[in-house]
């Protein structure tokens, strides 16, 4: 067997494997929620306080999503996601140690600008790789990174509560920053980026179809990032996130309003979202392979629209669960078909730097959905008018998405 086989069959699945290591630890921001209770009783911070160390992390993942791309595409992808473990690791230590002070600024230094930029580079980088290694299955390869990513809050979950009441807040914060540095730190050891001719070669050996040299290939970052296609796939990226993020942060109340749900019982459904949100990234990539990437995101925005079309008249619990349940797939879908995308509309040479500015969608959706929502939420005194809402938004997702179509050729025409 060539040296070139062994690494198709073996070497980009080790990669993977590594890629979702480091997902799967900086995922557990997602469980955020579970530091709440014992931060603001270990410290007397209020919970909006603490509230907004999250949204800080969110933040800064996105901004250094932004401005390390180019930084990224030039250094290994080894030393890019060594100093995501190292940041993410020392925010965590530093988050505890604030914790134990009761030093509020600190807490914000660490958990969200340092360990914001451990995300945010912990985040591209693996994606990216595997994007490269993946010429054949870019879906595939998105999803199995950033599916870590959505079940990382389901690990962190449980062993945050559990040892924040054996060891303690701060004692749980150094334990964590050990095992997720270690985690990415080992996982870091294995990325690389295949050979400048992989994806020509692979086609060979493989015995599939060349496969087809985007529009702008040969572009520059910044002529990509001013171009109407790449603008577009941002605003549908970001309407995508809005929907989504904005229904994951009052998912529990709507329910009891709607439904009579009891707290227990959607406190369960927001557990299992995650599971969706998990599932959704490997499946709809997965399914974008074969499909396309366009069809794809017909199918996001055509069955999420159905779905907040129906969630006011759901009152069935059951009827009503599995309408969010499908709507998280496609939220977590759009976080993994999205850089495929990219990929296949402007290449994979700059796809650190394309993919970085794109997560600022991720930051704005982050910070204006749950506000806007809030704010919308008790002007109105319901959360019944907020789903049609929703369905409004991603319906100008697929105008987008029509423009993405109508302007790619021409949009191409003078990068």
């Amino acid at each position: 067997m060539s040296h070139f086989k062994n690494h198709s069959k073996h070497h980009r699945w080790i990669i993977a494997a590594a890629a979702v290591g480091i997902h799967l630890s900086i995922g557990s921001v997602y469980a955020y929620s579970v530091w709440k209770i014992p931060l603001t009783t270990l410290t007397g911070w209020s919970e909006a306080q603490v509230a907004l160390g999250f949204s800080l992390a969110i933040l800064f993942l996105g901004i250094t999503a932004a401005f390390s791309g180019r930084f990224i595409d030039r250094r290994h992808p080894r030393a890019n996601c060594l100093l995501a473990a190292a940041l993410f690791g020392i925010g965590l230590v530093l988050s505890g140690v604030s914790a134990h002070v009761g030093f509020l600024p600190g807490y914000y230094l660490g958990y969200g600008l340092i360990g914001g930029m451990g995300l945010g580079l912990g985040y591209v980088a693996p994606v990216s790789t595997l994007l490269r290694w993946f010429p054949d299955r870019r879906g595939l390869a998105a999803g199995l990174a950033t599916m870590g990513f959505g079940f990382g809050a389901m690990l962190a979950g449980p062993l945050i509560s559990r040892q924040t009441q054996i060891l303690g807040v701060p004692e749980t914060f150094y334990l964590l920053g050990g095992i997720y540095f270690t985690v990415m730190a080992l996982s870091s050891l294995w990325m690389k980026n295949p050979p400048a001719d992989w994806a020509e070669r692979f086609s060979v050996e493989a015995k599939i179809p060349p496969l087809p040299s985007p529009p702008a290939l040969d572009a520059l970052p910044g002529q990509i990032l001013r171009s109407p296609a790449y603008l577009l796939l941002w605003f549908m990226f970001f309407l995508n996130i809005l929907c989504g993020i904005a229904l994951i942060s009052i998912a529990s109340p709507m329910a009891m309003e709607i439904t009579g749900m009891s707290p227990k019982s959607a406190a369960t459904m927001v557990g299992i979202m995650g599971l969706f949100n998990g599932l959704g990234r490997i499946g709809w990539s997965a399914a974008s392979d074969r499909i396309g990437r366009k069809q794809t995101w017909v199918c996001f925005f055509l069955v999420q629209i159905v779905a907040f079309g129906l969630l006011p008249g759901l009152t069935n619990p059951l009827a009503f669960q599995l309408a969010v349940f499908v709507i998280l797939t496609c939220y977590g879908g759009g976080f993994a078909t999205a850089p495929a995308f990219l990929g296949d509309l402007f290449g994979a040479r700059h796809l650190s730097t394309l993919y970085g500015v794109l997560l600022t969608a991720w930051a704005a959706a982050g910070l204006l959905g749950p506000l806007f929502i809030a704010w919308l939420r008790d002007w109105s005194g319901s959360y019944q008018m907020l789903p049609p809402l929703f369905a409004g938004f991603l319906f100008m997702g697929i105008l987008g998405l029509w423009g993405l179509s109508h302007t790619r050729k021409g949009s191409f025409e003078n990068l």
